[in-house]
């Protein structure tokens, strides 16, 4: 990797504001449901205490709006991580201000201390320089490991690389390597596995998978519109009526560059999304009037097996039915075992789908579950992320 990261600067003595991903799914109680997020963010938090620095630590959770929401601090979070890392975390009420400055001043080395949620403060999103400079003054170097808001432009993970040398963590180095590696030098055959709802979230990546990969197989509410695009009655399935040139313009570029786009051939169909009693597998061309495709069918996954059996580098972003409910998800976790049982290196995003992969219980058989939704469809769309971006070269 051509950024640098923690272990190419002395952290020894030194004050380190550190943009961590602490965004975690709450229940309504306000307990962390999962904390996978600040798992991840151990190895570097670790790193730094041991090599004798004192860590501040940013984080957003929700969307706040630029304001105070009690239901969203992170109180439980500080808890949690304190129980994980086995030391003391000292936490804040604000994002900056007198008390802010005070504890990071009186911060020893060894000691973690967390601000609150910086998506409180209105200049957070705006990516105000005064906000910048204010988490620049508190600390003596920037560590940048929340790869997940790595595509936003904002004051904690951008904003303060303009006044504090800015370096990645662990897990921003994992992510930059491994999905580096999906793009720039895979070992062929690539598979890419493109689900969802939308073309229209997805057309930049499909584009650029389309000179990546060997095969394309596309499942979800995307796949409607392709189908549609080929002609076939959808019943009352949800497609895009506006994209269904864009994917013809799709199937005619893969057919052109010689990648095998595969569309499902049957599908999982139910009158409505509570209606699980009524579903029925049935051929793309024999899809009832009366109901919407909801999963990809049984000789679909079969035919997606073929495929990611050939591969030697797998990539996934976006479920292959409507995740959500239960009975319409065996398309997603089917293929999630497919991926799991393969010696390809494969990497997913999306929460979605890595929640797919938890559920069934293969997750350690991934090569890479990335921690970014948006960030890693970008980076697979081929653009430069801002928070990288500002990451000072080797």
């Amino acid at each position: 990797m051509r950024k640098k990261t923690v272990k190419d600067v002395s952290v020894k003595g030194k004050k380190v504001f550190t943009r961590v991903d602490f965004n975690v799914p709450l229940n309504d109680q306000g307990e962390i449901i999962a904390d996978v997020k600040i798992k991840a963010a151990l190895p570097t938090i670790r790193y730094l205490l041991s090599e004798g620095a004192s860590v501040i630590l940013a984080s957003h959770l929700g969307r706040p709006n630029g304001k105070v929401d009690e239901k969203l601090r992170l109180t439980p979070v500080a808890a949690r991580l304190q129980e994980l890392i086995g030391a003391e975390v000292l936490k804040t009420d604000e994002v900056v201000g007198s008390q802010v400055t005070r504890m990071a001043e009186s911060l020893q080395p060894g000691q973690i201390l967390l601000l609150e949620n910086v998506r409180f403060h209105p200049g957070e999103k705006k990516n105000d320089p005064r906000l910048a400079k204010a988490y620049a003054e508190l600390a003596d170097l920037f560590v940048s490991d929340a790869f997940g808001t790595a595509h936003r432009a904002h004051a904690s993970n951008v904003g303060v690389a303009a006044y504090l040398p800015a370096v990645a963590g662990f897990l921003m180095e994992k992510e930059i390597t491994a999905l580096s590696r999906s793009l720039h030098n895979p070992q062929q055959p690539v598979v890419a596995i493109v689900g969802g709802s939308k073309i229209t979230d997805k057309i930049d990546v499909l584009h650029n998978f389309l000179t990546i990969a060997d095969a394309i197989l596309l499942g979800g509410g995307m796949a409607n519109t392709f189908l549609r695009a080929k002609g076939y009655n959808m019943g009352k399935s949800l497609f895009e009526p506006d994209q269904v040139e864009q994917a013809k313009e799709i199937m005619e570029k893969a057919q052109a560059k010689g990648v095998n786009l595969c569309l499902p051939v049957d599908v999982t169909v139910a009158t409505d999304l509570h209606a699980a009693e009524s579903a029925e597998n049935v051929p793309v061309d024999a899809i009832p009037p009366e109901k919407m495709a909801v999963d990809v069918g049984e000789k679909t996954r079969a035919l997606f097996a073929e495929q990611i059996k050939a591969a030697k580098t797998i990539v996934w972003n976006g479920p292959l039915g409507v995740f959500e409910v239960p009975a319409f998800a065996q398309g997603t976790v089917a293929v999630a075992k497919m991926v799991a049982a393969s010696e390809a290196f494969s990497i997913i995003g999306g929460g979605d789908v890595v929640a797919a992969v938890e559920q069934a219980g293969v997750s350690e058989q991934i090569s890479h579950l990335s921690t970014g939704g948006g960030a890693t469809l970008e980076f697979w769309e081929g653009k430069e992320l801002p928070g990288i971006a500002v990451l000072q070269d080797k």
